[in-house]
């Protein structure tokens, strides 16, 4: 189990520092992209919604406690400790997010601020026991792929739409921008997790994709394309 690996103790009780650190942890594995990169102090603030003083600070204490390895005017890697942290938290948050909308039939866009605030307060039990009621998932209501018991991950298959030539079939895999604005929009317009659907026109000079989804035609900007990510449908060859 993920709780089995992780040596390093946030707190005694799972109160204000521990909920910090679980976020900061949170926040460097998925803006480092499981490490592939460094999380920049500026993007940390961006995403945590604080000054980058704060997040100096904090990684500075992340370091200290064998989390990350801060290095100024980079940014902070993870531990292998602070990176089991972070599945961990990650795999109830996603978890969370699943049972929500399979259980209560809560929409898309209403789950990540509920999941956000549950997140620290379930134990590791409870959220077994939610994957197994689940039947053991492999991806959340976004199409990111949920964390193991024993701290493992999928790597996300697919493309990003804005990728696609014109003619090309595809399958809607994941979404990246997990805002409710973002996520109403694309319900509105039948981009939903498993819809199909072909390119009918991408014009990289216009900055826009024109889409056929279930009979309707859609058109996007890059900037939103860029945030889905796809995988071709066979007859596309």
């Amino acid at each position: 189990m993920i709780r089995r690996s992780l040596n390093v103790r946030t707190t005694g009780e799972r109160g204000v520092a521990s909920l910090t650190i679980e976020n900061y942890v949170k926040a460097i594995y998925q803006i480092a992209a499981g490490d592939a990169q460094p999380a920049a102090t500026g993007r940390l603030a961006e995403s945590l919604g604080v000054s980058p003083g704060t997040v100096t600070s904090m990684l500075k204490t992340l370091s200290e406690s064998g989390l990350a390895e801060y290095t100024p005017y980079e940014g902070a890697r993870l531990t292998e400790s602070g990176r089991t942290l972070a599945l961990r938290v990650l795999r109830r948050h996603r978890l969370i997010e699943l049972f929500l909308v399979r259980t209560l039939e809560l929409s898309w866009d209403e789950v990540h601020e509920e999941a956000e605030n549950m997140e620290h307060a379930v134990s590791d039990l409870l959220v077994d026991r939610i994957d197994a009621f689940l039947g053991y998932p492999a991806t959340d209501p976004h199409g990111d792929p949920i964390p193991k018991a024993d701290g493992t991950v999928a790597r996300s298959a697919g493309k990003r739409l804005s990728e696609l030539s014109s003619g090309m079939e595809f399958r809607l895999e994941r979404v990246l921008d997990q805002s409710p604005e973002f996520l109403r929009y694309l319900s509105e317009t039948g981009l939903k997790l498993g819809a199909i659907g072909k390119v009918a026109s991408s014009r990289p000079q216009a900055g826009v994709i024109t889409l056929m989804v279930e009979g309707a035609e859609t058109t996007l900007a890059y900037k939103i394309a860029d945030q889905i990510l796809v995988t071709l449908e066979s007859s596309a060859g």
